[in-house]
């Protein structure tokens, strides 16, 4: 069955098929400290720290998704990224991509049309969330693909 929606993706060009490297997945790590550092930083608004944060989580799926051969293309990616995310890793990155996902919307917000609109509680939980996929994606890497592990 995934097969059959990666071969949709791809027809669709939401995806194309890439082979990842670790010194790619290194790149990528580095984002991901820099962000969740940033993240964490006292003083930074609340929708500053949110989108911040989310950004280590799409790049989180971002390294599951390029473990599995792939990478998002076009426009709509991150709503695609926390889609393909699930077909890389299966049901274990389903409370995430979800999550993810449903902060997706907040960070468009954010980032085009307003402010002030993450609560210091939001962007708290956003960066433990982050943190958590970071965790979970690593080991999946661990077990999965281990030449790729850091």
């Amino acid at each position: 069955m995934n097969r059959v929606i990666w071969t949709q993706l791809l027809a669709r060009n939401e995806v194309k098929r890439h082979k990842t490297s670790k010194k790619e997945l290194d790149a990528i790590r580095a984002i991901i400290v820099r962000d969740l550092a940033d993240a964490s930083v006292d003083g930074v608004s609340a929708d500053r720290r949110f989108a911040t944060a989310y950004n280590a989580g799409l790049q989180t799926s971002k390294m599951a998704i390029a473990c599995a051969g792939y990478r998002v293309a076009g426009a709509g990616h991150h709503k695609i990224s926390f889609e393909a995310v699930n077909l890389a890793m299966g049901k274990a990155a389903g409370p995430y991509s979800d999550y993810f996902d449903r902060c997706r919307r907040k960070r468009n917000v954010i980032d085009y049309d307003d402010a002030f609109v993450a609560t210091e509680t939001e962007a708290q939980e956003i960066v433990v969330k982050a943190k958590e996929f970071v965790a979970m994606v690593e080991q999946w890497i661990a077990n999965v693909h281990p030449s790729l592990k850091p």
